[in-house]
């Protein structure tokens, strides 16, 4: 049962993908230092995690790896930068496939209480209650291209420019790499003439519903694109209350439901 378990977290595939990604451990000439582990289990132990959103303590024996050995590496990958580079390597996978829509890329945020840690504030549509906002950029079918967090209290606008910024440059079917949508799509929250001008410099057109002038849908039909990315990332139980005392430890299970998100795409194109 613990093998059907961890194939369903960690199928072969998307171990392929990360394997390469990992922090080699290199032993102490002297040594001493911290002992190998079986690396896919620890990976597959995080991704459980993140998942079910258990505590690190309650992480079931099974898995054949310590809550505190888990926990040591999930923090070890975390400053190495392996979640970033794994939700890139995906892009690049689905980007040498076709499977990106480069016509618009799509920016929205949410909010989530937060029980501890920096990056929290005063959240200003859950009574001034503690909480964390997840930032999220979109193409146009979805895909979650960035990912940042700030505290609740952070205006919406603030994260439009470093996630447009932050977009990698991915894989294409033919040609360079690419990181440039069309068009970007935003509600009347990030509406600003400054934004406007900045969008255009960069020949990106701008698609920012105007306060007072259309309906109070917003983005409309095309709502649902963003919408949806959004409640895919809140099925991964650890992101819907933040209980992370660093900032960057849930930035990183964000950046892991980012590349899950992708690659559950890119899994449907290979069965």
């Amino acid at each position: 049962m613990r093998v059907d378990l961890s194939r369903r977290l960690v199928p072969d595939e998307l171990w392929e993908l990360a394997a390469p990604l990992l922090p080699r451990f290199t032993s102490r000439p002297q040594g001493g230092g911290t002992a190998p582990v079986d690396e896919r289990a620890v990976f597959t132990a995080v991704v459980y995690v993140l998942t079910s959103g258990c505590a690190w303590r309650y992480l079931p024996e099974s898995f054949g790896v310590s809550p505190a050995t888990a926990h040591r590496r999930f923090t070890v990958w975390t400053e190495a930068g392996l979640w970033r580079r794994l939700h890139r390597t995906v892009l690049d996978e689905l980007g040498a496939r076709g499977e990106l829509d480069w016509s618009s890329a799509i920016v929205d945020a949410a909010s989530v209480r937060a029980k501890r840690g920096p990056l929290t504030g005063p959240n200003p549509v859950d009574r001034g209650k503690k909480g964390s906002k997840l930032h999220v950029l979109s193409e146009a079918q979805g895909l979650p291209l960035a990912v940042a967090v700030s505290g609740a209290n952070l205006h919406d606008s603030q994260a439009f420019k470093p996630l447009i910024l932050g977009m990698p440059a991915v894989r294409s079917r033919r040609g360079p790499r690419r990181r440039r949508p069309m068009k970007i799509r935003a509600d009347k929250a990030y509406y600003s003439a400054e934004h406007l001008s900045w969008l255009r410099h960069r020949n990106l057109v701008p698609r920012i519903a105007r306060p007072g002038i259309e309906s109070g849908e917003r983005l409309g039909r095309h709502r649902w694109k963003i919408e949806r990315p959004i409640s895919w990332l809140f099925g991964y139980r650890r992101l819907t209350v933040r209980y992370e005392r660093k900032g960057n430890h849930f930035l990183a299970f964000l950046g892991l439901a980012a590349a899950l998100t992708c690659y559950k795409r890119l899994a449907k194109l290979t069965t």
